[in-house]
């Protein structure tokens, strides 16, 4: 029997009557949990995300509730095709634009294939959105504990930490032009020529008298 009082979504048990709110009748199937938050934090998260907020927050309810979330395999397009590194310095995550700086030479280095770059461009594609939920989770929760009642505060961290750096979308084409005319260049004169060099004469067998 319900009581037909109106509860908050994250409740329990009713505030009226006391019963269980975990509890799902008969012939419902209880809803995958998601990323919710209140219109404030939504707000917060939008201004530290900046450019593309709404795109990131819908990819951001697939992993679940804020408190306890899980991975899922989302896929980010600017992680892959921009340069991987270039796309965590713009989104300011400054430990993985040095891991994806780093890593894609020291494989070049260690396997002698100079395509192993790709792999990290696919691990950055595939894992990228749900790295950025975790960073936006924490800072947002830094600022919300060393700001909370300070809105001046707020927007100076959200300025310091969140939104982009636009300076990197240059850095990026520059990187491109270049890739593009040693491509050019390369076509342009074509494939190596391995020319043997001049055999060296060989020695005649010293020949023995007996």
């Amino acid at each position: 029997m319900q009581c037909r009082q109106q509860n908050q979504d994250d409740s329990r048990f009713c505030y009226q009557c006391g019963t269980g709110l975990s509890d799902v009748p008969t012939g419902q199937t209880l809803e995958e949990p998601t990323f919710r938050a209140t219109e404030a934090d939504v707000d917060l998260w939008r201004r530290f995300i900046g450019p593309n907020a709404d795109r990131y927050l819908q990819q951001f309810k697939k992993f679940g509730p804020e408190q306890n979330p899980k991975f899922a395999l989302t896929w980010n397009w600017p992680a892959f095709l921009f340069i991987s590194f270039l796309w965590f310095l713009y989104r300011k995550m400054y430990l993985y634009a040095m891991v994806y700086a780093i890593g894609p030479m020291v494989s070049a280095y260690l396997t002698g294939d100079m395509t192993s770059g790709i792999v990290w461009s696919v691990m950055a594609g595939a894992t990228g959105n749900y790295v950025y939920f975790w960073h936006c989770r924490e800072q947002i929760g830094e600022i919300k504990q060393k700001a909370w009642n300070n809105p001046a505060g707020q927007e100076v961290a959200l300025k310091e930490t969140g939104g982009v750096q636009s300076y990197v979308i240059w850095v990026g084409v520059f990187f491109y032009l270049l890739f593009a005319l040693v491509m050019a260049k390369m076509v342009q004169e074509g494939p190596p020529d391995f020319k043997p060099g001049p055999s060296k004469p060989v020695k005649p067998a010293a020949s023995t008298t007996t």
